[in-house]
């Protein structure tokens, strides 16, 4: 795995868990009973986004370390999840 497929596959893995993880404890205006002027009752009171980005980047570095030993040991290659044969056929090999 190049430099640039380990830092694209750590950016999807990152973003992926950061879209799981933000719902969690989330606690709206609306919930907390102080609605700003302007805003939705459901929009965020406190999101604690710094707390998110640091629980977000530690899930990703484990899931990201097993990803990358999968792919660098081999034991997961594209002839392996190559089903219909696509890609003997595509390009020859």
């Amino acid at each position: 795995m190049s430099v640039m497929s380990a830092i694209a596959l750590f950016g999807i893995i990152w973003f992926l868990v950061l879209f799981v993880v933000l719902p969690i404890r989330l606690e709206t205006q609306g919930e907390a009973g102080d609605v700003e002027p302007g805003t939705p009752s459901s929009a965020p009171s406190d999101a604690r986004m710094v707390q998110k980005f640091k629980l977000v980047t530690a899930i990703t570095v484990v899931l990201w370390a097993a990803a990358a030993a999968v792919l660098i040991s081999g034991v997961l290659t594209l002839e392996s999840i190559d089903f219909f044969g696509d890609w003997r056929r595509s390009y020859g090999t």
